[in-house]
């Protein structure tokens, strides 16, 4: 059905979305647990976002679902991203929306909170240095894939994205706590 999506067929999404709401659902609800209590994004409303900054991508061959996947992670990450800085503007220097680095992240004895926009940040900086862990850290972090099914999405080796989830963790560690 995705690659039926890419090939022009808008029929196709309409079939494809009920089996991916679920998983979108998960993502979602997986981003939001991670952001501050009392946030007044929903779950369905992240969603709704993502969906329709999905379908306006004329530009993308849906490779697999694990694309697919990554891909409305990158968007709900961008959506949260935006309206963090939306509510920190509204705040006019307020309290940065804060996102547990949960166990992924973790690189310090101790659980850390990260402002939102300074991981945003972080990760851009890392992209600019090394696309692919950057890309790493988007798939296991935002998308919360496995190793291997980061490697399958990247098309590496597992060892690769092992080393590469390594190296941009200790990256953004030290980045973060500067």
């Amino acid at each position: 059905m995705l690659r039926e999506w890419s090939d022009g067929k808008p029929e196709a999404l309409n079939n494809l979305l009920p089996l991916v709401y679920d998983e979108l659902h998960r993502q979602a609800a997986r981003y939001l647990r991670k952001e501050r209590q009392g946030h007044t994004l929903q779950t369905t409303a992240l969603i709704n976002e993502a969906y329709l900054k999905l379908i306006d991508r004329r530009d993308v061959n849906w490779e697999s679902r694990t694309h697919f996947f990554a891909v409305a992670a990158q968007a709900m990450r961008r959506i949260l991203v935006d309206y963090a800085k939306a509510k920190h503007r509204e705040k006019r220097g307020g309290d940065n929306i804060k996102l547990s680095l949960e166990e992924a992240m973790l690189v310090a004895a101790k659980e850390k909170g990260v402002d939102l926009i300074a991981l945003d940040e972080a990760l851009n900086k890392l992209n600019l240095l090394d696309e692919q862990q950057a890309r790493v850290v988007e798939l296991r972090y935002f998308s919360g894939l496995t190793l291997e099914e980061t490697a399958e999405a990247l098309r590496v080796s597992r060892a690769t994205v092992a080393r590469d989830w390594e190296a941009a963790r200790a990256w953004l560690h030290r980045e973060l706590t500067k």
